[in-house]
C-alpha cells in the first residue's frame, strides 16, 4: 500500500510543476488529429520548424538550410524518384516556384530514399525543376519534423516567413492547392 501512495505522489508531484516546459510550447512538433491529411495553423499557433539542412542534390559540396530563405515563405517538399505521386506533383511545385518566386517564396525539396544519387538528379533535369532540394536518403533532416510519420512522400510543409510551419500537406499536390496559403501568407 505504501509503494502505492508513494507512486501516486511522486507522479502527483511531476504533474503539478506549475510550467510547462514541454517541446510542444515552442517548436513544430507534427500531429495529424483523426489522421488529417491538410493541417493549417492560424498565426497563434504557428511554432518555429528547428534547423534542418543538408547537402545540395545539384550542387555537390554546398549545404541547404532551412534558415538560408528566412524571410520567405518556403515550400519544404518531401519527395523521391521513386514514388509516383511525386511524378505529378514536381511540376506542379516548379509552377509555383516559377509564379510566386518573385513574391518572396521559395520552394525547397528533399529527396528520400533515392540511395543512387544520379536517380535524383536525372530526375529533376528531366522534370526542369529548378528549385532546389536536399539530397537525404535516409531521411536524417527530417528529425527536425519531431512527430511526422517519415514514410509518408510526398509530404509538404509551408514555412512562413519567420520560419514557423503554417501547414502541412500529407498528400499530393496540385499549384491550386497551395495557391491560397501562399497568397495569405506573402501578404503577412
Amino acid at each position: 500500500m505504501r509503494a502505492v501512495i508513494a507512486v501516486l505522489a511522486l507522479l502527483l508531484a511531476a504533474g503539478c510543476t506549475g510550467t510547462d516546459n514541454s517541446p510542444t510550447n515552442s517548436e513544430f512538433v507534427f500531429v495529424s488529429p483523426g489522421g488529417q491529411t491538410d493541417i493549417t495553423y492560424d498565426g497563434a499557433d504557428r511554432k518555429p520548424l528547428p534547423e534542418l539542412s543538408g547537402p545540395s542534390l545539384m550542387e555537390p559540396g554546398t549545404t541547404l538550410s532551412l534558415s538560408d530563405y528566412r524571410g520567405k515563405v518556403v515550400v519544404l517538399n518531401v519527395w523521391g524518384s521513386w514514388c509516383p505521386p511525386c511524378r505529378v506533383e514536381a511540376p506542379e511545385l516548379q509552377k509555383v516556384q516559377d509564379e510566386y518566386g518573385d513574391k518572396g517564396v521559395q520552394v525547397l525539396g528533399i529527396a528520400v530514399r533515392d540511395f543512387q544519387e544520379t536517380e535524383p538528379r536525372d530526375f529533376m533535369i528531366n522534370q526542369g525543376l529548378t528549385y532546389p532540394s536536399i539530397y537525404d536518403p535516409p531521411g536524417r533532416s527530417l528529425l527536425a519534423l519531431k512527430g511526422y510519420p517519415r514514410a509518408v512522400v510526398p509530404a509538404t510543409f509551408v514555412i512562413d516567413k519567420q520560419g514557423r510551419v503554417a501547414a502541412a500537406f500529407m498528400r499530393e499536390l496540385l499549384a491550386s492547392d497551395l495557391e491560397p496559403i501562399l497568397g495569405h501568407l506573402v501578404a503577412e
